[in-house]
This record gives structure tokens, sequence and C-alpha cells, in this order.
């Protein structure tokens, strides 16, 4: 009967893991097969580089403000924008180190299935700290690449949309 009663036991117990993992699916841990890029702490003072307590960088190039467990979560009344056509955006910053100079321009691509390229809206300064939006056609897993001049850095991030968005954003 012991026997009996652990098993129910450990069966309840994965059930519950399992539900608590995947009934908040902004608290989901990505699936293996997207390797998502999880930030850390850089050298750039966050004066000058907001975003620079979770970040990854290359090349003297720095993306910034990565998100917990590298997912972003769109949901009703967060962060983030939902355009009519039911594409999201998030702001993402970037950050020009020593003796980079340029425009930054992104692309990214859908690696988990077909999907339109991302678009991007960026401003025009080319040194030091840039904002950016990133706008990303579908939920998945997007490998996201910034360059400016021979410099890129690439991260990888889930991306989520819960049910209840709304448009609140134009292209």
């Amino acid at each position: 009967m012991n026997g009996i009663l652990c098993s129910v036991f450990l069966l309840l117990l994965s059930t519950v893991g399992f539900c608590q993992n995947n009934g908040n699916r902004g608290d989901a841990t990505p699936p293996q097969s997207c390797p998502v890029t999880i930030g850390q702490k850089s050298d750039v003072d966050p004066a000058e580089f907001f975003g620079s307590r979770s970040a990854h960088w290359e090349n003297n190039l720095y993306v910034g403000g990565l998100w917990p467990n590298g997912t972003i979560v769109f949901k009703p009344g967060g962060a983030g924008f939902v355009y009519p056509d039911g594409s999201v955006g998030m702001k993402i910053a970037w950050y020009r180190g020593n003796g980079l100079r340029g425009k930054i321009t992104i692309q990214g691509k859908r690696l988990d299935s077909a999907a339109p390229p991302l678009r991007f809206k960026v401003g025009n300064s080319e040194t030091g700290f840039e904002a950016s939006q990133v706008i990303f056609p579908t939920e998945g897993c997007w490998q996201v690449t910034g360059k400016v001049a021979d410099a890129s850095v690439t991260f990888v991030t889930r991306v989520v949309k819960l049910p209840g968005l709304r448009p609140n954003a134009r292209d």
C-alpha cells in the first residue's frame, strides 16, 4: 500500500510542477529548441546605458534590458506595442562602446518556424546609447542581430503573446 501511495503522491507532485511551469506562459522556461540569451551585468555605467544590468555584447556593441528567462511576454496592459496586423513591438536598448561609430541596423529571423522578417524603428544617433523598437510579426523563437559598421551583436529571445491583446500602435 505504501508503494501505491508514494506513486500517487509522485504523480500528483509532477502534475503540479507541470501546471506551474506551463499554466502561466509568461513564467514558463523556454524549450531547449529556443537557445535564449540570458543577460549579464555589463561594464557600462547604467547612467549611460539603460539596460546595462541585463545585457549581452560582442565586438564593442551592446544590447541591453534582456528579459528574465530570455522571454518577452506581451500581455494586456503590459509593456510593448501591439499592431493592427497582430505583430508586437518592444523597446530594446543598444550601446556603442568606445570608438564605435555609425547607425544601428537590426535584422532578425524566426528560428523555430517560417515567418516574415522582423521590422525595426531606430533613431539617428551615431555614438553611445540608442533606443529602438523591434517589431516581431509572430510569436516564437527569434534571433535578433544589431549591426554598426563592422561590429555586430546577436541575441535569441522567445516571444509570447498572451490572450486579450488589443492594438495600441500604428505603423
